[in-house]
């Protein structure tokens, strides 16, 4: 990523939207820089350089990346460097994958719901939470199938 003014008060407009929202500051800012980086794809060493941070603090900002699913790592062929990719449509690929995170979730609230009983004080407000991650769950499927719709309608396919 080469200094461009515009692309750098992105990553710093992006960054700071992302930790506003609970994610960590670095990682919000490496995500951001490969979301606007040309063709997505940067090494380690790239992004430390553009972001003006230490190679280490790249190393856990994409692994936690990773981890969440936000980027992906690729080995760049004939090398043994690793490149951290973010998808065109990263946040539906996101989004996409909640039931990975929504699962432990309703798993440890239907153990809670058992564990309680209904008489409980908790338990209301343990089967609320419940029901509302499932509710989301089940509408995720409706809304890829809507997204699908709107992409070609926009042209973006």
């Amino acid at each position: 990523m080469t200094a461009d003014p515009s692309r750098d008060s992105f990553v710093e407009r992006m960054g700071g939207a992302l930790t506003s929202t609970g994610l960590a500051r670095l990682p919000s800012r490496v995500f951001a820089a490969l979301l606007v980086d040309d063709d997505g794809r940067m090494t380690a060493a790239e992004i430390a350089t553009g972001l003006g941070v230490s190679p280490a603090g790249v190393s856990g900002a994409v692994r936690y990346l990773d981890g969440i699913g936000m980027i992906r790592r690729e080995r760049e062929r004939g090398s043994r460097r690793d490149v951290f990719v973010v998808d065109d449509d990263a946040w539906h690929g996101m989004i996409a994958r909640l039931d990975q995170f929504y699962a432990p979730l309703i798993a440890a609230l239907d153990r809670g719901l058992a564990d309680l009983g209904e008489d409980d004080p908790a338990h209301r407000r343990l089967r609320l939470s419940r029901e509302f991650l499932a509710f989301v769950l089940a509408e995720m499927s409706d809304l890829d199938q809507r997204w699908a719709v709107r992409r070609t309608e926009l042209g973006l396919d």
